[in-house]
């Protein structure tokens, strides 16, 4: 793994640092990392090892570049849009960096090939949003014997670490059971500042740098808490859990498992906007039914800062977090349409009003946003 001349031309700022320098150079050109996901986090990481001359790296992501990724989503451009994101990915990369070898996984990242996927690299970032693939990159890491270097992003915060299992703990150690379905929004739900992906998924790319060259110290063993609103760095001291049923001397997971069962949610990053045949009405069925006699009642359960950027008249507005404690504003013997602006959120406040006894309830398959597409299209689509 010699460098060639235009090489140390290439990367002549970095082999001017002693602690990086040729050999450490000779390093990241031989070494390999395994990109989970393609999104906000996965964009500045896999640019920055690219720029940096890491010599083979693999990107796992199966969807397509969306124009509402672009606003964080830096490796991706207009011209990408309904591409593959790992060929989009892969373009960029390249363009940066010729000299690389950009492998691509356009599939999902499962149990029964994360395995193969992973073996051959040697660290793993996860920059998923969702908690069935971050257990999965974990368990793959702890059984591999390699790094995971983790990040999660949501609104103005964010977090980073790496977890190792050989020197430190895992995420398991952390978090040992996953939250419960629906009590942690995406950030498809919540949002998120477009320029917070770039700073943890900096840090991300610099953790595995520093892994491959051996330098520094490391965050394992320690959780990196970001606020971008106050700009503030916090640290909280991480301990190997004696009790991990995944790294501890007991462990009793010694394979992968079904993940999505395990986290009662689906491994992706997308709003479902669907609540089920049983339950579910389209934007055309609503818009008719709204026109007949006895129409139902149109319940948003979206926040109230959402109806600015588009509202249906005549709904009313109960944000999902306060619905439980405002039921008896409601009128159980009503039909009701539940709406919000892709389906996930009404889909979870469906399922509240069913348990406290209201049965003439349905959701808007797609939420607003499907209204918009399909019946009111001077209504924008956020």
């Amino acid at each position: 793994m010699e460098l060639t001349k235009e090489e140390i031309l290439r990367y002549s700022r970095h082999l001017l640092i002693p602690e990086v320098g040729l050999h450490g150079q000779e390093k990241l050109k031989a070494a390999s990392v395994l990109v989970i996901g393609t999104g906000g986090l996965g964009s500045p990481v896999s640019l920055y090892l690219a720029a940096a001359g890491i010599g083979r790296i693999g990107l796992v992501d199966y969807d397509t570049v969306d124009e509402t990724n672009l606003q964080r989503q830096i490796v991706h451009g207009t011209a990408t849009v309904g591409r593959l994101k790992v060929e989009s990915a892969k373009a960029r990369l390249l363009d940066l960096n010729p000299g690389i070898q950009v492998d691509t996984y356009n599939q999902p990242f499962t149990s029964a090939n994360a395995l193969a996927i992973a073996k051959n690299y040697d660290v793993l970032i996860d920059g998923t949003d969702n908690f069935p693939t971050r257990y999965l990159s974990n368990d793959v890491a702890v059984f591999l014997g390699k790094p995971n270097v983790y990040g999660s992003i949501f609104r103005f915060d964010g977090q980073a670490s790496v977890f190792d299992a050989r020197t430190g703990p895992c995420y398991r150690c952390l978090f040992p059971e996953p939250p419960p379905p629906g009590m942690v929004p995406t950030c498809a739900e919540g949002g998120v500042l477009g320029i917070l992906p770039g700073t943890i998924g900096t840090i991300q790319a610099t953790e595995a740098i520093k892994l491959i060259l051996g330098i520094g110290d490391s965050l394992v063993g320690r959780l990196l808490l970001y606020n971008a609103l106050d700009m503030s760095f916090d640290f909280v001291n991480l301990k190997k859990n004696p009790k991990c049923r995944v790294c501890g001397p007991n462990a009793d997971i010694r394979e992968l498992i079904d993940y999505e069962e395990f986290c009662g949610v689906p491994g992706h990053d997308h709003e479902t906007g669907s609540a089920g045949a049983d339950w579910d009405i389209t934007a055309p069925e609503l818009a008719s039914r709204l026109m007949g006699k006895n129409p139902p009642l149109l319940l948003d359960v979206r926040e109230p800062h959402e109806l600015q950027i588009s509202a249906i008249a005549g709904a009313l507005n109960i944000p999902l977090g306060t619905l439980a404690a405002r039921l008896s504003e409601l009128d159980s013997a009503r039909e009701m349409v539940l709406f919000c602006k892709a389906g996930t959120r009404s889909t979870r406040a469906l399922e509240l009003l069913v348990s406290a006894g209201f049965k003439r309830v349905k959701n808007l398959q797609g939420g607003i946003n499907a209204w918009a597409r399909d019946v009111d299209t001077g209504l924008p689509v956020y």
